[in-house]
C-alpha cells in the first residue's frame, strides 16, 4: 500500500456523500465515522459499503468520515474510491 495522505471526495449537496480519509493510528484498523440524514434506516448499509471498499483495496489503519445526504449505493462506492485514489492508496489505472 502507498503512503496515505488526507483527501476528500463528494459534496454536501442533496443525494451526495462527502468522504474524508486520513491516516489512522498504527494498528487501529479501519475507523468509520458516519453522519447521515437516513442513519436510522440505512446507516448499517452505508457503513458496510464503505468498509467493503476499503477492504477490497487492502487498506488498514485509516480514519474515514462520511457525511451522507441520501446518496445511493453507487455514489457511496464512487466517492469512497475517489477519496482513496486522491489519498494515494490506489492508482488511477486500478480503477478502470
Amino acid at each position: 500500500m502507498n503512503e496515505l495522505k488526507p483527501a476528500q471526495a463528494g459534496t454536501l449537496e442533496s443525494n451526495d456523500i462527502m468522504i474524508t480519509v486520513a491516516p489512522g493510528v498504527q494498528g487501529s484498523g479501519v475507523n468509520i465515522e458516519l453522519e447521515s440524514i437516513v442513519l436510522t434506516q440505512y446507516g448499517q448499509a452505508i457503513h458496510k459499503t464503505i468498509a467493503a471498499i476499503v477492504a477490497e483495496q487492502n487498506v488498514t489503519d485509516i480514519y474515514i468520515k462520511a457525511v451522507d445526504r441520501g446518496a445511493l449505493d453507487c455514489t457511496i462506492r464512487a466517492r469512497t474510491l475517489a477519496a482513496l485514489s486522491r489519498a494515494g492508496v490506489i492508482l488511477e489505472k486500478e480503477l478502470i
